[in-house]
């Protein structure tokens, strides 16, 4: 083992430390949470997701985990080199179906099939599928579970407000962040994006913004375009006038393109300087560079048909703790999120009259 393995911190179960009144703040979320679900319920008549709401493609791929990783990376999933057929959701942040004109945090979900061993939720031991949720920001703006109930109040507020101010909110934030950023002032996004410039969905790189178990280590995981036909669409602005503008941009290019997009991982190093309570912490990568581990291969394809949208939207769940216990995902807002992503999907799945299913083989996934 080299002096570099060496620096790797090892997992155990004492790294997470349990915040003072987390169980009453992960309940007033969960509630919180609970109102927007019925709100939007009642607004659209069907029920939607708590976060990541509106789907932008659902996609067919191959994750194809490297050969001879070193013993640090090569954990849990990543042990031995394998091939799984995914799904993959492309989304946008926020628990409401908002106009693509109003740029926000994007999402990449990730459920691999064929994944023996138990899985870290009891209810779902036995299923074959590993779920990863990754998002275009490296961070979690909101890191503990305290900050993240304030905005998820101040979230359940903008939800009341008629969609016209929301939009008017939206466009105000982003022209002061383009002013700022033109004089070389660099604000961060608010928790759901909002101030980011608003760029191609493909041409991002995603992270776990949490951190995560990774075997024997601790982690975070990102998912970078590499193939060629992905590059000219890294930062490329876009016209979004069109409410469906990522929609449309996602299955154009799928009728006739591939992408490839390479999984690497952060492995923490120090966890004073990489802390897993705080998830609104960058990791300093010139401590720990993202590793290359595994591939993700997305062949041309249709990209959003009506069954696809339907069986993705209605009948799939993506959940971080549903994983390997290799994998489970790690930190006071992480621990919070296992309660609200159970209640949000089972609240989705009755009102929709929708059976809560993890797909067996990728042949379930219609075309």
């Amino acid at each position: 083992m080299t002096l570099r393995q060496h620096a790797y911190v090892p997992y155990s179960d004492d790294i997470e430390v349990k915040q003072p009144n987390e169980d009453e703040q992960t309940r007033q979320v969960v509630e919180s949470m609970a109102r927007v679900n019925r709100l939007m319920f009642e607004k659209h008549r069907h029920a939607i997701r708590d976060a990541h709401a509106k789907s932008h493609g659902i996609l067919r791929g191959e994750l194809q985990i490297y050969d001879n990783l070193p013993e640090p990376l090569a954990q849990g999933l990543f042990k031995t080199s394998a091939t799984y057929p995914v799904i993959v959701r492309l989304s946008t942040a926020p628990g409401a179906i908002m106009p693509d004109g109003q740029p926000t945090f994007r999402g990449m979900a990730i459920k691999v099939i064929g994944v023996n061993g138990p899985k870290f939720l009891p209810e779902e031991a036995d299923a074959l599928t590993q779920d990863f949720l990754l998002v275009n920001h490296p961070v979690i703006p909101t890191g503990t579970v305290e900050t993240y109930l304030k905005q998820q109040l101040k979230l359940e507020q903008q939800a009341r407000l008629p969609q016209e101010l929301q939009e008017a909110q939206s466009k105000l934030m982003t022209g002061v962040h383009k002013v700022l950023d033109a004089v070389g002032i660099h604000p961060e996004p608010n928790d759901l994006g909002i101030g980011k410039a608003n760029t191609h969905i493909l041409g991002e790189t995603f992270f776990s913004m949490a951190a995560l178990r990774y075997g024997d280590y601790i982690a975070k995981l990102s998912a970078v375009p590499v193939s060629d036909e992905l590059q000219p669409l890294r930062g490329q602005e876009i016209d979004a006038r069109n409410e469906s503008a990522l929609r449309d941009l996602v299955v154009s290019y799928f009728i006739n393109h591939a992408a490839e997009y390479e999984l690497q991982v952060q492995l923490c190093t120090d966890l004073t300087s990489m802390p897993v309570e705080d998830g609104s912490v960058e990791w300093p990568q010139d401590q720990s560079p993202y590793q290359p581990i595994a591939k993700l291969v997305i062949p041309a394809q249709n990209a959003y048909s009506p069954a696809r949208r339907v069986y993705a939207d209605d009948v799939l769940t993506f959940n971080p703790f549903h994983c390997l216990p290799e994998h489970r995902p790690l930190g006071s807002i992480m621990r919070a999120r296992r309660l609200a992503y159970d209640t949000s999907s089972r609240y989705r799945h009755q009102m929709n009259a929708q059976p809560r299913l993890e797909p067996r083989s990728i042949d379930e996934l219609p075309d």
